[in-house]
């Protein structure tokens, strides 16, 4: 787990929970890069779902826009951060990970969609 201001990768943007809210109602994409059981705890309404394995094979058909402004987050900010450096990797240019992840999320009364939503 990281500590507060030390993402868990360097050189991966990290934004709070707050942020990252301001972000996806400005039009940013969320990005779920959990496993598939994970889902069914809630997701970030309108998120789209992609386990963090699944992303080479999978981005470019759900997100085909290199340059869309991108939040990944997973259950607590770790896989999220990998994520978003595979998404650089591909060409994705804004991406950022959400710290803390959807358990952090939740626990802060943010919006919680079932899965599918």
């Amino acid at each position: 787990m990281s500590h507060p201001g030390q993402p868990p990768i360097p050189d991966v943007p990290e934004v709070d929970i707050d942020d990252a809210e301001r972000l996806i109602s400005g039009g940013a994409i969320a990005l779920d890069v959990r496993e598939p059981q994970e889902f069914a705890q809630g997701v970030i309404p309108g998120a789209i779902l992609i386990p963090r394995g699944d992303l080479p094979e999978r981005i470019r058909g759900e997100i085909p826009d290199t340059s869309a402004q991108i939040v990944a987050y997973c259950a607590g900010g770790v896989r999220s951060a990998y994520a978003a450096e595979t998404l650089a990797g591909l060409g994705y240019t804004r991406v950022v990970s959400m710290a803390g992840g959807m358990n952090e999320w939740a626990e802060a009364g943010k919006p919680v969609a079932t899965a599918g939503q």
